[in-house]
C-alpha cells in the first residue's frame, strides 16, 4: 500500500520563505477565547482624544438569543467626523482635516462582564448619500464574538436627530420597529444601543444587521 501524493496548497519555491510566498485569502472564524492577548490595545475605544470638547461616550450592549449578556464581544466603530467628512482619499468630496483635531473615525472595545463595550468619540455629521439624498448622523458598528464566523454590521442613529432620521434612506427601508431597534437612547455622558444578536421569532427584539 503506498500513501496518497498531495499537492501543495501553496507552491514551493526555492530560495523563498514565508514572507514572500502568495498566500490565498484565509476563510472566516471567530475572535476566539483569547482575543485579549492581541487585539485592543489601550486607546482603541478613544475616537477622539481625551479631553476633546463635545466628546460623548457610545455604549453598546450585547446579549444573545437567550438574553443573556455577552461577555468579550469586540466591538469597532466607523463614523464620519462632526462635520460628516472623512479624512480619506475615498471621501468623494475629497480629504479633509478632521473636526475636532485628533479624530480618526475608527474605533475598538472589548465588552465587559455585563456586555457592554464603550467608544469616546463626537457626534457625526450627516452624509450625502446618492441621487441626492442625506444620511442622517450615525455610526457604524462591526461585532466579532466567539462563535460568530461573520462579523456582524449595524449602525446607531440619534433620538435627537429627528428630522435627518425621517428622510435617510436607510431607516426609510426598515419598518416602524426595526428603525428603533437602531435608534439609540440617550445616557448622562452621550448614548447607549441594546444589541440583540439572536430571535426565533422573526418579529422578536433582534437586531437589524447589513448583508455587506
Amino acid at each position: 500500500m503506498t500513501e496518497p501524493v498531495f499537492a501543495p496548497r501553496y507552491p514551493v519555491a526555492p530560495g523563498s520563505n514565508f514572507t514572500t510566498v502568495p498566500f490565498g485569502q484565509t476563510p472566516s472564524q471567530t475572535v476566539g477565547p483569547y482575543l485579549h492577548i492581541g487585539l485592543p490595545w489601550a486607546d482603541g475605544p478613544d475616537v477622539v482624544p481625551p479631553g476633546t470638547d463635545g466628546a460623548i461616550d457610545i455604549s453598546i450592549g450585547v446579549v444573545d438569543g437567550n438574553r443573556t449578556p455577552m461577555a468579550d464581544v469586540m466591538i469597532e466603530t466607523w463614523q464620519a467626523d462632526a462635520a460628516g467628512r472623512f479624512e480619506h482619499p475615498d471621501d468623494p468630496r475629497g480629504s479633509a482635516a478632521p473636526t475636532p483635531a485628533g479624530f480618526r473615525g475608527f474605533g475598538r472595545a472589548v465588552a465587559d462582564s455585563t456586555g457592554t463595550a464603550v467608544v469616546h468619540t463626537v457626534k457625526p455629521g450627516a452624509l450625502p448619500a446618492e441621487d441626492g439624498a442625506v444620511e442622517a448622523p450615525h455610526i457604524d458598528v462591526g461585532i466579532f464574538a466567539r462563535g460568530v464566523l461573520e462579523r456582524l454590521v449595524t449602525r446607531i442613529y440619534f433620538p435627537d436627530e429627528t428630522d435627518a432620521n425621517a428622510v435617510d434612506p436607510v431607516l426609510a427601508s426598515l419598518d416602524e420597529r426595526a428603525r428603533a431597534k437602531l435608534t439609540a437612547r440617550a445616557t448622562l455622558t452621550g448614548y447607549h444601543l441594546d444589541v440583540v444578536l439572536q430571535d426565533s421569532d422573526p418579529d422578536g427584539d433582534e437586531t437589524p444587521f447589513f448583508d455587506l
